[in-house]
């Protein structure tokens, strides 16, 4: 159900808002419990069989946390992030990844030939990469200061929580979860003004720009995968157009899912600022799907090392981040070629000192809250579970 089908905001939509203002505000868990039951509805009418995964998932990942929290320090509570951190980046790369790695290892064993890869069955879930990423962070976050810890229902409801669970913002507990743990979620006239607003425009970038765009890629792309020489004019305006396409897509996406969740009182956090007038490749990182690149930033690239390291060891941080962002956008080697590509843009931009100046890009403004380390280190040593977020120590 996308946000902007007919079925979502004439039916759900309505259905959802009314049953929250009749629900008492007091008890505090009873809007949250509703919030809980119409996103898991949200969830399940796409394939109701992936529920129960979607609770699992839920359900280990606050254990998981839990055994942190008593455990506090030491070796048991580092076992127990190490093996949640584990168990869900391996129900990721089975779901989402199995088929890609197999048709790579066929391919390389001469066993499979390129255009018959190895393929099984298996149906992706949706929104496991975000619920999926979202939940790591909250545990690697836990490990590293116990206090951050939520009761359960707090926890449910910020994992799937129906406008951010499909498409992002990739939220962080520590902005969503103490909006409604300790005091009433009761939206005033702001939140549901502004809500309706920025919904509305994220419907308007979907239905009137990126929908009609696409319409003209599809076409453009389309007769060039088919053969036909598609003419110099054709082939930049369709480039052009996909560019646009995208953004006004998923930019859009964002802002109906800003709009949706301050309709309920919650604030989510900008996740697209005017990408394509970036001054800068680094910069244009900065301001393009800006909660994933805060979550490469902390989870990825410091641990890695940052750019605390000599200039070999920085480089390989940033294309191994951006590698992974590439997988993470899809997986196919179009995807891991992108991510590389901007890798590389990265480093170049880093050497040349683009990213110093003001309004510099993601690294740079990295390094501000990157923990402070003496030295570089893999992302399974204890670097990797030191510090806290920046905007957690607040």
């Amino acid at each position: 159900m996308l946000f902007s089908s007919p079925k979502f905001i004439f039916l759900f939509l309505p259905a959802a808002v009314l049953g929250f203002f009749l629900a008492p505000a007091q008890p505090l868990w009873a809007r949250k419990v509703w919030l809980l039951a119409v996103s898991l509805i949200f969830y399940g009418y796409w394939k109701i069989e992936y529920i129960p995964l979607l609770l699992f998932s839920i359900c280990f990942n606050y254990i998981a946390a839990e055994t942190v929290t008593r455990r506090r320090s030491g070796h048991s509570a580092k076992m127990a992030c190490i093996c949640g951190v584990t168990v869900n980046l391996l129900l990721l790369g089975y779901y989402k990844y199995t088929n890609f790695f197999a048709g790579v290892l066929g391919h390389l064993l001469g066993g499979m030939p390129p255009q018959q890869p190895l393929h099984f069955d298996i149906v992706l879930p949706l929104a496991i990469s975000f619920f999926t990423f979202t939940q790591i962070a909250y545990l690697v976050d836990v490990y590293r200061d116990p206090s951050l810890h939520h009761r359960f229902l707090d926890y449910a409801l910020f994992v799937v929580f129906f406008p951010h669970l499909i498409a992002g913002p990739i939220v962080r507990h520590w902005e969503i979860i103490p909006q409604y743990s300790q005091r009433p979620l009761r939206p005033d006239t702001t939140d549901r003004s502004v809500g309706v607003a920025l919904f509305l425009v994220g419907l308007a970038k979907k239905v009137l720009l990126a929908d009609p765009l696409s319409q003209y890629v599809a076409a453009v792309y389309g007769a060039a995968a088919q053969g036909t020489v598609v003419t110099w004019f054709d082939a930049w305006l369709g480039t052009i157009a996909f560019a646009l396409q995208i953004y006004f897509d998923f930019s859009g996406y964002s802002d109906m899912a800003i709009g949706l969740a301050r309709l309920f009182g919650i604030k989510f956090p900008v996740n697209f600022n005017s990408p394509y007038q970036a001054r800068s490749i680094s910069e244009f990182w900065s301001r393009w799907h800006i909660t994933l690149t805060r979550f490469l930033r902390e989870y990825v690239y410091f641990p890695l090392g940052g750019n605390r390291c000599g200039f070999a060891r920085h480089a390989f941080n940033i294309i191994a981040t951006m590698l992974l962002s590439g997988l993470w956008h899809g997986a196919g080697w179009t995807y891991v070629f992108w991510g590389g590509l901007h890798g590389f843009y990265l480093v170049v931009s880093h050497r040349c000192g683009s990213s110093r100046k003001p309004g510099g890009g993601w690294m740079d403004s990295a390094t501000e809250s990157a923990p402070d380390v003496s030295r570089c280190w893999p992302c399974w040593s204890p670097g990797f579970f030191s510090g806290r977020p920046r905007s957690a120590r607040r």
